[in-house]
């Protein structure tokens, strides 16, 4: 697939931005928004100056699971000075022009591209060490502007369950990444258990053993695997990232193995 020429004004604003990782999953209802927003800050605790883009439109979960519902940003009448949320971590995102959280996006195919358009080359993202892009759910025409519009990405994230019908999405997901001649950095398994806080057992809910496969088929990394934790759910919708909040837990050491790995992938 033939590369679009990313517009001059998006490889200006973004230029002092050393490493970009996208956020994608192939269906909704897995965690990504989630995961990336706490990628986001497990990179920012670990000293790099963050930030985080959400151009899923029609689904701008980042400033609730972030804590940042009801804030606005300001601007000069050409730049949008973008949100400062925990760790330092710098956010845009739709959630943010909404005049209510639940308010709908009822927007055609071009506004949503000028929107996304102007989240990169007109947000003051200023010099970062990494930006976490969170894309929307799925392999649609989106998904493609968005990714043709990112000058030098990293490498894209996909975010998978260990259900079938979830990791046949991830696999269509990592199809259309490397038509984009795009590098996949590999999948994470989101709860890929849950842990009985009561008695300890470990249940494979969704079962196990297809995220390994679609790995092993691709010749892509199975970046870790992330529990289902129920903290995590209640802080989310308290929006306290429970990296912040539960340091010593099982997902956050994995968030915290995970890092690591993409630093040392893309020589960060």
């Amino acid at each position: 697939m033939s590369k679009i020429q990313v517009p001059p004004e998006i490889v200006e604003n973004m230029k002092d931005i050393k490493h970009k990782i996208v956020v994608l999953s192939g269906k909704g209802g897995v965690g990504k928004t989630t995961v990336a927003t706490n990628l986001a800050v497990s990179f920012a605790k670990q000293g790099k100056s963050t930030g985080i883009v959400d151009v899923d439109i029609y689904g701008p979960n980042v400033p609730k699971l972030l804590g940042l519902e009801g804030l606005h940003p300001t601007g000069d009448g050409e730049f949008i000075e973008p949100i400062v949320g925990p760790e330092g971590v710098k956010v845009m995102s739709m959630g943010f022009l909404l005049r209510k959280d639940d308010d709908a996006v009822a927007w055609r195919g071009p506004l949503v591209a000028r929107a996304i358009s102007q989240f990169l080359a007109n947000v003051r993202w200023g010099e970062l060490d990494m930006l976490v892009v969170d894309l929307p759910p799925g392999t649609g025409d989106e998904i493609l502007s968005i990714l043709q519009s990112i000058p030098k990405i990293d490498g894209v994230v996909i975010v998978s369950t260990p259900q079938e019908v979830a990791v046949l999405d991830a696999r269509r997901a990592i199809q259309l990444v490397r038509k984009m001649n795009v590098p996949v950095l590999g999948i994470i398994e989101n709860m890929s258990e849950f842990v009985c806080p009561k008695c300890g057992e470990s249940y494979k809910i969704f079962g196990e053993g297809a995220a390994k496969r679609a790995t092993e088929e691709y010749g892509v990394d199975h970046l870790g695997k992330l529990p289902l934790d129920p903290r995590i759910i209640t802080l989310s919708d308290e929006g306290t990232p429970f990296v912040m909040q539960e340091p010593d837990s099982k997902a956050a050491h994995a968030f915290s193995v995970l890092v690591d790995k993409l630093a040392t992938k893309i020589q960060m």
